[in-house]
């Protein structure tokens, strides 16, 4: 039998492709003539098969550590839109607690009835940041004192 016959055979027999049998005496596969005598070859070790290749995680673990130590991490890598990484609501939910706590500090030198307005300004999106609510109060003669 031709040795790509007998290949097919011992793939089929094998459950592997034909590329991965291989003959370590091609001349005792060629006398091969049924399924049997491929089966009787394969157990004496004339055709064997070829291991899988695998795809090692070395690569990977590698780049992992770099990323745990702070590398890959620039404005190159981020990937989606402006907001996906950090939703605009997540961003206004940051931006008014640190404001309000801005507004707790600042309550004892605020003047009356002050700091429920300047609360419901920042509850309104009003200011862009801690600083332009403090130029504001400051503009607007709420801080007594002026300090921060």
């Amino acid at each position: 039998m031709g040795l790509e016959t007998v290949r097919r055979l011992a793939g089929s027999i094998l459950k592997a492709g034909e590329s991965r049998v291989k003959f370590v005496d091609a001349v005792r596969a060629k006398e091969a003539l049924t399924r049997d005598d491929v089966r009787s070859l394969i157990q004496e070790g004339v055709i064997v098969v070829e291991q899988k290749k695998g795809i090692g995680r070395a690569k990977a673990r590698f780049k992992q550590s770099r990323t745990h130590a702070g590398r890959r991490r620039g404005p190159g890598s981020t990937k989606g839109a402006k907001y996906a990484v950090v939703s605009r609501k997540t961003r206004w939910v940051l931006k008014v607690r640190s404001q309000r706590n801005l507004l707790k500090l600042l309550k004892p030198s605020l003047n009356d009835g002050e700091f429920r307005r300047l609360y419901k300004m920042v509850k309104g999106n009003f200011f862009r940041s801690k600083r332009h609510l403090i130029t504001f109060a400051k503009e607007n003669n709420l801080i007594s004192g002026g300090k921060k």
